[in-house]
């Protein structure tokens, strides 16, 4: 059985290249704990670049959404 503290604990990585961003927000739509958009720009804005792991699903997700492939997780 895995440390619960530890797994809560547990944080990813992400990194977003708004060089690449096209500015669906897919990815503030899947998790807008981690992910905003830029009010002049509508470019990605990364709001929490070590969100916890709880999240790992919903990060994959917008990953998965990101039609320029904007978003890395680590």
């Amino acid at each position: 059985m895995p440390d619960r503290q530890v797994t809560e604990e547990t944080t990813l990585q992400v990194a977003v290249d708004r060089g690449r961003c096209c500015g669906s927000g897919n990815c503030v739509l899947a998790v807008p704990e981690v992910f905003d958009q830029d009010d002049a720009d509508g470019l990605v804005l990364l709001r929490d670049p070590a969100p916890r792991a709880a999240l790992r699903e919903r990060v994959q997700r917008a990953v998965d959404l990101c039609p320029a492939g904007a978003i890395r997780v680590g």
